[in-house]
């Protein structure tokens, strides 16, 4: 396996790759795809920052911080390559958090463009950020175990 990553992030292969919509594009090369990687990286975190400002207007705020944080999630299909990312996300292990992360985003941009509404803005937002660390906790080994483990024990009620 890291072989094969090895191999599709140096760019070594000269094979042409098939892109979603069924044509052939070249693959990208390391360091076109380490600069997508950080552009899209530091975009999306501008965008996040930047929704901080604005946080009062909950239509600004809501597009800023959603766009922000999908640039930041997506940044990782420059290195894995689009297919690979998404295959990745909707793994068994990953596709509960995955999907409420995504239908937090829905659900955030509803109530801020369509509803108008601070309170319900704020509350989606609030549990996209907790899917999206649900989510990036799944790629480390035990990290979920051991937040679940610290929750259990911080929450508990008995002495």
């Amino acid at each position: 396996m890291w072989k094969k990553f090895g191999e599709s992030l140096s760019g070594d292969n000269e094979e042409q790759e098939e892109s979603l919509l069924g044509g052939e594009s070249s693959s990208l090369s390391t360091t076109q795809r380490l600069y997508g990687f950080a552009a899209c990286s530091i975009a999306g975190l501008a965008l996040m920052l930047l929704s901080m400002i604005v946080f009062a207007k909950p239509i600004k705020f809501a597009i800023l911080f959603t766009f922000g944080n999908l640039l930041a999630v997506g940044s990782t299909a420059f290195l894995l390559g689009p297919a690979q990312q998404m295959e990745m996300m909707f793994d068994p292990v990953r596709v509960f958090a995955t999907s409420i992360y995504l239908g937090c985003v829905v659900i955030a941009l509803i109530c801020a463009l369509l509803i108008h509404s601070k309170v319900l803005t704020l509350l989606a937002i609030i549990v996209e950020i907790g899917a999206l660390i649900w989510y990036s906790l799944s790629y480390i080994p035990f990290a979920r175990r051991m937040v679940s483990n610290l929750m259990i024990k911080l929450c508990d009620t008995e002495l």
